[in-house]
């Protein structure tokens, strides 16, 4: 049976499986890559980049129909959640088209002393490895391809398992838009594969999302061959509520901060902390809405997965917790679901619970939340909400992850720099930093005469 199996979480139906590479399958798309960098990529204008970036786009756009059905087939999202996807990937290689001059143009230094000029010329580096996940099969490529493309680096790409008709619309897309041959390749390769492509010369750097276990193996791997990494893996986000001049308000972000995607969100809100005179009325109305949301979710992305939080689930009740849920699971379908009374210190706290269950903490002061917020490996995203500007900026001052959002849930935008700390991993992407971590930021200095 092949690694790349297309296998809707909904039914359960076996749809279609694809060949997974040869070595020399593989090779070759080293091989492309390389050639297409040395050819054409290093050497193309930034304009001529930045207009097939923005055919990429309008492909994107004309296909959503269609692109968001492969991905419905392939891990359950619900239809308008995939348009949506595919419209917001449109508009990350829009941005990068549109921004590339700009970010690109040379920077230049004043000389403490002596005469001549210095500046920074960004320029690529090559071969790029990305390696990505199956909960956004085309939003996770875009913050990788459109940045490097953009830049002029080359991309192989292998993506999940699981995702292997989307990974083939997307290569298609890269060529219905014009891009030379090896700019842009998709490859079904496997992990053994993988960590001899990340050992290959031709390959200079690596981006990798998914979990943390296989984060670490892919950094292992680049380290010893001395190759950039970036790793945008695991998060267990902190929703805070200190205070509130609209509570029914809060719970709805609070909700939407939990439950997009059905829950599979890295970046999605998991543990809520809420000051102790807003507890009771926020687990009341939270956990209203909460249920209220049951055959209305999409499947997880597998059977799988559901076995997986299933099990976290049943862990976290031995622990002492008290769940809260209407309705059992059905294959990959998972009521959602709310704990409450997970000590701080049980082994389940600490964990990322990758569906529709949410965790609610009581805190009984400022620092306490904060206390909360950090007791966590991860320190991907968070949100704060209160009322008091001065209490929002000093408290996701001490918070310690890579994003903090105050007062509103889904402001993530294709400008906004997007990554973690401590566990959830390093480097950024989107904004301007996504297409700084893989360029040559090279000096070059003159002397007059």
């Amino acid at each position: 049976m092949s690694l790349y199996v297309v296998t809707d979480p909904a039914t359960g139906e076996l749809v279609r499986e694809y060949p997974t590479a040869t070595d020399a399958a593989v090779a070759a798309a080293l091989g492309a890559a390389e050639n297409a960098y040395q050819g054409w990529s290093r050497k193309a204008s930034v304009s001529e980049r930045a207009d097939l970036l923005r055919k990429v786009a309008a492909l994107h756009n004309s296909r959503s129909g269609e692109l968001a059905e492969i991905i419905r087939r392939e891990m359950g999202k619900s239809l308008d959640q995939a348009i949506g996807e595919v419209e917001f990937s449109a508009a990350i290689y829009e941005y990068y088209a549109d921004n590339a001059a700009t970010f690109l143009a040379d920077e230049p230094i004043e000389l403490i002393e002596g005469e001549g000029t210095a500046f920074v010329r960004r320029q690529p580096i090559g071969v790029l490895l990305g390696i990505m996940p199956w909960n956004y099969p085309y939003y996770q490529v875009a913050r990788f391809a459109a940045p490097n493309l953009a830049l002029g680096n080359t991309i192989v790409l292998k993506h999940a398992p699981q995702c292997p008709e989307s990974a083939a619309a997307l290569q298609q897309i890269f060529v219905d838009a014009g891009f030379p041959e090896g700019c842009y390749v998709n490859t079904y390769a496997t992990n053994e594969q993988v960590a001899g492509a990340i050992a290959d010369p031709r390959v200079r750097g690596v981006s990798f999302t998914g979990s943390e276990r296989a984060g670490a193996a892919v950094a292992e791997v680049a380290g010893r061959h001395l190759k950039k990494v970036v790793l945008e893996l695991g998060g267990s986000d902190p929703f805070i509520v200190l205070s509130s001049d609209d509570l029914d308000a809060t719970v709805r972000a609070a909700v939407a901060a939990r439950f997009e995607n059905a829950g599979q969100a890295c970046n999605a809100a998991k543990r809520f902390i809420v000051a102790d005179d807003l507890y009771e009325p926020f687990v009341d109305a939270f956990t209203e809405q909460v249920l209220a949301q049951a055959g209305s979710l999409a499947p997880l992305s597998s059977v799988a997965a559901a076995d997986r939080l299933e099990e976290q689930v049943r862990r976290a009740v031995a622990d002492g917790a008290t769940l809260v849920r209407d309705g059992e699971r059905e294959g990959a379908y998972f009521p959602p679901a709310v704990l409450t009374d997970v000590a701080p210190m049980s082994p389940s706290s600490t964990e990322e619970l990758f569906g529709p269950v949410a965790t609610i903490y009581r805190a009984g002061s400022e620092a306490e939340a904060v206390e909360l917020a950090n007791n966590t490996p991860y320190g991907l995203g968070s949100y704060v909400f209160t009322t008091d500007p001065e209490q929002a900026i000093r408290v996701a001052d001490q918070i310690e992850a890579g994003m903090v959002f105050v007062n509103g849930v889904g402001l993530d935008s294709m400008e906004l720099p997007f990554g973690g700390v401590k566990r959830s991993g390093f480097g950024r992407e989107l904004g301007r930093a996504g297409i700084e971590e893989f360029a040559n930021k090279k000096l070059i200095r003159t002397l007059r005469g």
